[in-house]
């Protein structure tokens, strides 16, 4: 590899120096083998509590529900590994870049294979590429890819392939892009960049949507059984390091209560702990040490994650396309009363968008990101309503579950502080994702969990005007120009400059609310071994393996 990003290296080391690549999973049905000495042992099930996904399939595999199932069934060409601090090899054995970083070629594993049994080659990831740049799928992980050259045309239906994209040979793929991105490489390491073989998708669209054939250590074992679970079990001709476990249960429930009191009853493995009852929960089972590691009687994790939880306007409302409005709600809310009263003080109060533990972090970098009453109910009377007078009723919409009631409740109650009547719409997830896509809410809320740890993963994504996961429908010529510059600039320093002075810029625009850094609020069984959760929700599943008592 030509670029080390010792920077991330150095500063990783110290954020994230205890966790590990993992996705999650657990089961009641697994027997394992015997443990001695704490040796690895094959065997057993591992089941996980998800929520229903929106997808399993890569080509808009993005919300953390279906990324922890893509993560197990496929594997993209690199994978950042946080104990070591490091992107290392995945589906690609080497890559390297040219001098300027707008020009990457990956040298895939020659041994890699679909769970068909055929060989991976590079038109692989062609194929798969090109599937999520093309509109007709609607992909909302395209944006990705748009530093690719030929990303445009294929977004505008001018062309049916990624100009820049070339097989080199079946093990070779090369990778022009419209202008040095030093960075390229973490975005070919996200989950749902990975390849897919292209007679299995053509042969039957809908199946493979609901039962999809990757390249992971993992294969699915049968269709997805929506609301009620998806199933995995190890694949025994992987190329790399093969799974312990016989299989995966990733068990669906609508809430994290009826979860809970199914790993209570001994029937999941890891789930996440109910909002309210972290502390019991934590005295009951121990807390883990670095707060990413279930061990027996150290069982909870609580460890910090680099993703956020925040409030969206739609900046296309004629209500709230008002900035001085949209500044007073974001002032009016008291994040460290949500963090103190519904997550036990378990979560941080956000300051901006881009967490701690990114680099370019800076604390403070949204000036309307605080509690402030006073200032609050003077930008609502210069936004034309005064004390709330003459302002309709504003919709809060929110999908449910997760604790996401008890925040909405306190943001309706502060709002109300000042003037401002609200009303709160909870729906289930994957609707509540339509009505997003589709501008059917005045604010709403999200998490985004990076994708890759660098502060485009968040100013990007969120803000850039074309991007599909702008939900906000943010729009500021201005700030397109300066990411894409930012972008181009090989120099880390120089760049990170660059995204801070971004990152300023669409605070003052106040287009969405940040309210707090997740930590993880989960906890496992004291029969898996092996298992982290990392910073980014991610475990790597074919390093676990469960122990008999």
């Amino acid at each position: 590899m030509s670029r080390k990003h010792v920077w991330l290296v150095a500063m990783l080391a110290v954020v994230l120096a205890v966790a590990a690549v993992a996705v999650s999973a657990c089961g009641e049905e697994g027997t394992g083998g015997t443990a001695t000495g704490g040796k690895p042992v094959k065997g057993g099930t591992f089941s996980f509590y998800i929520g229903e996904p929106a997808f399993i399939d890569p080509v808009n595999g993005q919300e953390s529900e279906g990324i922890q199932v893509i993560n197990s069934v496929f594997d993209s060409l690199l994978a950042f590994d946080f104990k070591a601090g490091k992107l290392v090899p995945a589906a690609a054995e080497k890559w390297e870049a040219n001098a300027d970083a707008s020009v990457w070629t990956f040298h895939l594993n020659k041994d890699g294979k679909f769970h068909n049994g055929r060989k991976v080659t590079a038109a692989d990831f062609k194929y798969a590429w090109e599937r999520i740049c093309n509109p007709v799928n609607e992909s909302e992980i395209s944006y990705h890819l748009s530093p690719v050259k030929g990303f445009q045309a294929m977004q505008d239906g001018k062309a049916t392939e990624l100009e820049g994209v070339k097989v080199v040979d079946d093990y070779t793929l090369e990778v022009t892009l419209d202008y040095p991105f030093a960075d390229f490489e973490f975005v070919v390491s996200h989950p749902s960049l990975a390849p897919v073989p292209k007679e299995e998708v053509e042969k039957d669209p809908k199946a493979f949507a609901e039962k999809p054939i990757g390249n992971g250590p993992f294969m699915m074992a049968e269709p997805w059984a929506h609301d009620q679970y998806i199933k995995v079990v190890r694949f025994d001709d992987y190329y790399g390091q093969k799974a312990y476990l016989d299989g995966v249960d990733f068990k669906i429930f609508k809430d994290d209560e009826t979860a809970f009191l199914e790993f209570k009853a001994g029937n999941l493995d890891f789930t996440v702990i109910p909002s309210g009852q972290v502390k019991a929960v934590s005295a009951e089972y121990g807390e883990a040490a670095d707060g990413y590691t279930v061990e027996p009687g150290k069982q909870v994790l609580l460890g910090p994650e680099v993703s956020i939880y925040y409030m969206i306007f739609n900046t296309k409302d004629e209500i709230l396309k008002n900035v001085d409005l949209r500044r007073a709600i974001s002032l009016a809310i008291n994040r460290q009363a949500i963090c103190d009263t519904v997550y036990e003080g378990m979560r941080v109060p956000a300051t901006g968008i881009v967490p701690s533990g990114i680099l370019g972090y800076l604390d403070n970098q949204w000036a309307y990101c605080k509690y402030d009453v006073a200032q609050a109910k003077e930008l609502l009377a210069k936004a034309g309503y005064p004390d709330g007078q003459g302002l309709p009723e504003i919709s809060i919409g929110f999908n449910t579950g997760r604790g996401h009631e008890d925040v909405m409740a306190l943001v309706q109650a502060n709002l109300k502080d000042i003037g401002i009547q609200a009303k709160l719409d909870g729906v289930e997830w994957a609707q509540y994702l339509d009505k997003l896509d589709a501008g059917e809410f005045q604010i709403g809320r999200l998490g985004w969990q990076a994708d890759y740890p660098i502060m485009d993963n968040f100013l990007y994504p969120l803000f850039y005007s074309k991007s599909a996961d702008n939900h906000s429908f943010y729009t500021n010529p201005t700030v397109d120009e300066k990411l894409m510059a930012a972008r181009q600039i090989t120099d880390v320093d120089a760049r990170i400059k660059a995204y801070q002075e971004v990152d300023r810029m669409i605070g003052e625009d106040a287009p969405v609310i940040p309210i707090n850094v997740y930590r993880h609020g989960r906890v496992g069984s004291d029969r898996i071994r092996g298992f982290v959760f990392d910073n980014m929700g991610l475990a790597n599943l074919a390093a676990v393996w469960i122990a008999t008592k």
